[in-house]
């Protein structure tokens, strides 16, 4: 066991043999999750892509669909970029459904369709991580691999009592090391999950960890000094970047028009409404769609959304612009120098575009009412 506060003293650090109180309490007390029920390697694979920065409840619909229309390694590789979007569509981070398509194309053309097992392989595909590539190979596999996310990265400093920074690329790595050490090769899947299962429930991130529940608080040197609310130890993050931007629903009370992002950067590739840097008046806005060619008839504000992204946050100002109502006949493109744009009626951008979630508010005004094909004013 560590010697407590262990700063920079990675060598002396070992990790308590502690697996059958965790094992005992995983097979007591773990959620039932449909990856876990069927861990097949894709399924898994799928489900850890999801769960990046997304919630557990959150991800349950997503993989039952995405398990529905995409059910092999092999359809996920084929499947059309649009209709890809679509599926991941509310998930956000898009570049994670666009890597794991990357990475299935690389396994159907190197590895004859078969996800492979060794970590080292895994690591070689698009997206894929030191945590991804252990989740696989110990909860698909059974090798006996590490798999350390922000969960076991929690319970591991209050254990050890590690007051290091979490977030610092060595403590990971020192981590991954300890438990390579520590796995059970038999239940090596388990050992992982139990692990994260604990991070997640009673060792959790926003609430104080329930120490006197908890399998490991004999093991435990933060409990045992009474130092488990200060740790883990993070770095303060930079501050985000604020951008205003001034966003166009442009329509003709049916329709409404969408331009495509680049290919690369932020939301590379989905649609979006039209909009400006800064936060424009009403004036701007009129001019901007007269730029198009359209004749608008009247302009109103639809209110002010905010959208965190990692680094960025969007403070977005919202305007409808309405044309006339043979303005923008549905399926039409339009091009200019302002760019390329594209018509869409209600039912198209629910079934076919991926809008991104940042434009939610402004997307719940062209939603299909039920029994009705009209558009939600």
């Amino acid at each position: 066991m560590s010697g407590g506060s262990v700063g920079g003293n990675f060598e002396k650090m070992t990790l308590p043999d502690f697996s059958q109180p965790l094992l005992a309490w995983y097979d007591e007390n773990h959620r039932s999750l449909p990856w876990r029920e069927e861990p097949t390697p894709y399924r898994v694979w799928v489900s850890e892509i999801m769960l990046q920065q997304t919630r557990v409840e959150a991800v349950k619909p997503y993989f039952a669909r995405f398990m529905e229309e995409l059910p092999t390694v092999e359809a996920l590789a084929e499947c059309p970029p649009e209709r890809l979007n679509k599926l991941w569509e509310g998930l956000g981070y898009y570049s994670r459904v666009r890597n794991m398509q990357k990475a299935a194309q690389t396994i159907c053309r190197d590895f004859g369709g078969v996800i492979p097992s060794d970590p080292k392989d895994l690591l070689s595909l698009a997206g894929i991580g030191s945590y991804t590539a252990g989740a696989i190979a110990s909860f698909a596999y059974g090798v006996p691999a590490p798999a350390v996310d922000g969960n076991v990265l929690r319970v591991l400093s209050r254990v050890l009592c590690d007051d290091r920074n979490i977030l610092d690329p060595q403590v990971k790595r020192e981590y991954e090391s300890l438990i390579e050490a520590a796995i059970p090769k038999r239940r090596a899947g388990d050992y992982n999950q139990a692990l994260i299962e604990l991070g997640a429930t009673l060792c959790g991130p926003n609430s104080a960890p329930r120490c006197d529940e908890c399998p490991l608080r004999g093991f435990c040197e933060g409990h045992q000094l009474e130092r488990q609310n200060e740790l883990p130890v993070r770095e303060k993050k930079k501050p985000r970047r604020v951008e205003e931007r001034t966003v166009l629903l442009i329509c003709d009370g049916k329709n409404v028009l969408l331009t495509r992002r680049p290919d690369t950067g932020l939301l590379a590739g989905l649609y979006e409404f039209p909009s400006l840097e800064g936060k424009q008046d009403e004036k701007t806005c009129l001019a901007f769609a007269e730029e198009l060619g359209l004749e608008p008839i009247k302009i109103l504000g639809v209110g002010n959304a905010k959208h965190i992204f990692t680094h960025i946050e969007w403070h977005m100002t919202g305007y409808e612009i309405i044309v006339g109502d043979t303005s923008l006949p549905v399926g039409s493109s339009l091009i200019c120098d302002k760019g390329e744009y594209v018509v869409a009626d209600a039912k198209t951008l629910a079934e076919e575009y991926a809008i991104p979630s940042a434009y939610a508010k402004f997307l719940s005004r062209f939603q299909v009412e039920k029994g009705s094909k009209r558009v939600k004013k």
